[in-house]
C-alpha cells in the first residue's frame, strides 16, 4: 500500500510548502473556508494538518515544516 503523501508530486509538495504559512495564518484567523479544498486534502495527506473535532489544526510535523520555511531551510 502506498502512503497518500507518496502520491503527491515533488512540485505539488513544493507548492504546498510555499503556501503553508499563509494557510496557517488563515486557520488562525478562522478563515479555513478560504483554503482550497484540494489543498486541505493534500495537507492532511502530508500530515501537516489534521482534523480535530470538526476543525483543522497544525500537526507537529506541520509545525516543524513551518519552522523550516521560516528559517529558509525547506
Amino acid at each position: 500500500m502506498v502512503a497518500p503523501h507518496a502520491q503527491l508530486t515533488a512540485p505539488r509538495r513544493e507548492a504546498l510548502r510555499d503556501t503553508l504559512l499563509a494557510t496557517v495564518d488563515l486557520l488562525r484567523r478562522c478563515k479555513a473556508a478560504e483554503v482550497p479544498a484540494g489543498d486541505i486534502d493534500d495537507y492532511v495527506a502530508l500530515n501537516w494538518l489534521e482534523w480535530n473535532g470538526g476543525s483543522l489544526r497544525l500537526t507537529e510535523v506541520g509545525d516543524n515544516m513551518c519552522k523550516q520555511v521560516n528559517a529558509g531551510l525547506a
